[in-house]
């Protein structure tokens, strides 16, 4: 043998063993395709069959290739014209041609298919054949659903949507979840969960960690979420939120992508809710307190029982002080905030910082019901003139009538500042309560109202103890004590800092309670002390 024909021989063995290879990847990437495929010749003969339509169809390669077009085994004679036609155009025509065509089982069930079809050209570009792509129908729509439900996820819905990858950062966010968490949808992406809550991550990501170790719950939670970005107003917003573990459809074993996390934000919806439930319970208390009270006999018992049904979900110390007239001063003798009308108190040390009722009319004349007898005859609420003035009284300059002196409190019921107990009705010593000038209890008596205050994070310290208050108190509401149109004292009730501060529902239901409880001391003459 030549030199040149061992050279020819050795090139065409390589030229053998690379069309082996080729052929043997073709094959192989034929086999791994998730369509299905069939390949044509130019004069109609099937060259390729992959596994995808063996499974679809049922034919194998070996029964499908080398066989003449589809009719007659692949698809019925009467659509078989049809079908050929449409391959014909996609050799004749550049690109791919899509079509839906319904071919045969092999055991004689018809199946829809939606098609891909393309010429394939040789090296020269002469047409060699066309192959054919195809899937069922259903699975082609429910892939292009499942494409379209993501898009309109992540672009047009009403719940926020967060990919969370295994890592617990976000990976993509649509626009309502963006606006919710108050950043722009690139600005959340990669970033820690807790850079974005202040509160409420650790709960989140708890959840987050359960779903990827153990796939998503069986119901919704609701989140209590507190968002960094307006951490100085603090707002508390309720997430109803739901979770769907995502896997790779691709994998043989399920492969954790990520979370979706889906929420809602239902605040409003949570608090009308709680509010109701209040409105509820503080009316089935009341209704509780009136039951126990009619089987008191003594009416100051009654008055505590109405006291210590208040408590409960409401405050944690309750205070009541009965007024008493001060006795006659001496002739001539003018005490300290006795000479005029009401004064205005400028120490802020006592300024309410809440929302005080207004003081209610009086009747015209000097005194109206609070008679001398009266048990703390009412001081008139400061502004007020003489229903019965002349207009040759006007312009005159207005003389302030003397008021009567500040009342004097004297403790009558109080509840236990140290254990929980019963409240304790205190023996009528007629020592006052020493409280100081502009103390609320006595702004409430004037006001003939509601007197709301607070410590304030910065004067905390001492401030219950200024107040002549149990210890740890922070937040104080100070009720009138109205009853036959006689103003009897004040009660008050206080809350330590693990409550939030009275609201105006909260005075509402205190003004409720302390008629109650004037209307008992009234009844048992304690107003008369």
């Amino acid at each position: 043998m030549t030199a040149s024909s061992a050279s020819s021989a050795s090139s065409a063995a390589r030229c053998s063993a690379d069309e082996t290879d080729d052929s043997g990847l073709l094959a192989a990437l034929l086999d791994g395709m998730d369509a299905a495929l069939v390949a044509f010749a130019a004069d109609g003969t099937v060259t390729h069959w992959n596994h995808e339509a063996e499974r679809i169809l049922g034919w194998t390669a070996t029964e499908a290739v080398g066989r003449t077009g589809l009719a007659g085994w692949a698809v019925r004679k009467e659509d078989a014209d049809a079908i050929e036609a449409a391959l014909a155009a996609a050799m004749r025509s550049p690109g791919r041609q899509v079509h839906e065509f319904a071919l045969l089982t092999k055991d004689g069930h018809r199946v829809l298919v939606r098609t891909q079809s393309s010429a394939v050209r040789a090296p020269g570009g002469r047409v060699a054949g066309v192959y054919c792509a195809f899937s069922e129908v259903h699975t082609q729509m429910d892939l292009e659903r499942s494409i379209a439900l993501s898009e309109a996820l992540f672009e047009d819905a009403s719940w926020g949507v967060v990919l969370i990858d295994a890592d617990l950062r976000p990976a993509v966010v649509n626009a309502h979840a963006a606006r919710a968490l108050g950043v722009g949808r690139t600005a959340l992406l990669g970033r820690p969960l807790g850079e974005l809550l202040a509160q409420g991550v650790e709960e989140l990501e708890c959840a987050l960690q359960h779903v990827l170790a153990e796939g998503a719950p069986q119901a919704v939670a609701d989140l209590w979420v507190t968002l960094r970005s307006e951490e100085a107003e603090l707002p508390r917003r309720c997430w109803r939120s739901g979770f769907v573990r995502l896997s790779s459809p691709l994998a043989e074993e399920p492969v954790p992508l990520g979370v979706a996390w889906l929420f809602q934000d239902v605040t409003d919806t949570k608090r009308a809710e709680t509010e109701g439930s209040l409105l509820r319970f503080r009316a089935h208390q009341l209704h509780r307190a009136g039951r126990a009270a009619a089987e008191c006999p003594d009416p100051a018992e009654a008055a505590a029982v109405h006291l210590d049904f208040a408590l409960a979900g409401f405050a944690d110390h309750g205070l009541v002080d009965l007024a008493v007239t001060p006795a006659p001063r001496p002739y001539g003798a003018v005490a300290d905030g006795d000479a005029y009308d009401e004064v205005e108190v400028h120490d802020e040390a006592y300024d309410t910082g809440g929302e005080a009722s207004e003081a209610s009319g009086t009747s015209g004349g000097s005194g109206g019901s609070e008679g001398a007898g009266a048990a703390g005859g009412a001081v008139p609420p400061s502004g007020a003139r003489e229903a019965g003035a002349t207009g040759a009284d006007r312009g005159r300059r207005p003389r302030r009538a003397p008021r009567r002196g500040t009342p004097r409190l004297v403790r009558t019921l109080s509840s236990p500042a140290g254990s929980p107990g019963p409240s304790e009705t205190l023996s009528a010593s007629g020592i006052p309560t020493p409280y100081v000038p502009g103390h609320p209890a006595f702004q409430a008596y004037e006001r003939r109202g509601s007197v709301r205050t607070s410590a304030g994070p910065a004067s905390s310290a001492g401030w219950a103890a200024a107040r002549n208050w149990p210890d740890g108190t922070v937040h104080g509401l100070c009720v009138v004590l109205r009853s036959r149109g006689r103003t009897l004292g004040v009660a008050t009730f206080l809350r330590a800092p693990a409550r939030r501060p009275f609201d105006r529902a909260d005075a509402d239901y205190a003004e409720e309670v302390a008629a109650r409880i004037a209307t008992a001391l009234d009844l048992a003459g304690a107003a008369s002390l």
